[in-house]
């Protein structure tokens, strides 16, 4: 008996090890795709919303062209997924051509901080101007509700992305600072020292 009671305890201990491992990397998983997975979420989340409030009609090219043809700030929608699209292809673009200094301190962080609350300051201009017009307050609920939910979203994902960047501004770093306690303790002991990479990661940080 206390031979199958051992055999149950270690398999519940490597069951429970592997769903650890499994969840861990799934989380880490999360941390590194984040930019992107945001990039998605900012894109489709929008467009989805507004597609939606304008049932039974959909978002196709033909219906933007429309819209945008009668765009009017005061009244038009068009403009809130449009500006999360530009936002999120802008931001990842950027991202695609930093590497590890240029996303600790430079023109990763500066561009989504920018584009983010240049979009923040759009938003929240025209959204007083939506919701008081008489228009508005002939459609249903729902209708509204869908509104409401997209200046929320677009508000929100400008938001995350200031989060994100900062995240892996941090998270940059951070990885630089170890690289520059382990190439001073290198030299500091007069070992032989030939990695380019990081003797230029350690100049960059100290002419920062």
């Amino acid at each position: 008996m206390g031979f199958f009671k051992d055999e149950k305890a270690n398999k519940a201990v490597r069951i429970a090890k592997t769903l650890f491992f499994l969840i861990s990397m799934a989380i880490s998983f999360l941390i590194f795709s984040a930019p992107l997975l945001l990039v998605i979420a900012d894109t489709l989340l929008p467009s989805a919303i507004l597609s939606a409030s304008m049932h039974p009609n959909s978002l196709t090219l033909q219906t933007i062209s429309s819209l945008l043809s009668q765009y009017d700030f005061r009244r038009s929608l068009i403009d809130v997924p449009l500006i999360s699209v530009i936002r999120s292809a802008v931001i990842i673009f950027v991202y695609s051509l930093c590497d590890g200094p240029k996303l600790s301190r430079g023109p990763y962080m500066a561009t989504t901080a920018m584009l983010s609350v240049a979009s923040l300051i759009f938003v929240s201009m025209k959204a007083p101007f939506v919701f008081s017009s008489a228009g508005r307050l002939e459609k249903g609920a729902y209708c509204r509700a869908l509104e409401v939910a997209l200046f929320v979203s677009s508000l929100g994902l400008a938001v995350a992305h200031v989060i994100v960047a900062y995240r892996i501004s941090c998270r940059e770093r951070r990885k630089l600072l170890v690289y520059r306690i382990d190439i001073e303790a290198v030299l500091g002991g007069k070992i032989g020292f030939s990695s380019n990479r990081y003797q230029k990661l350690l100049l960059e940080e100290r002419l920062k």
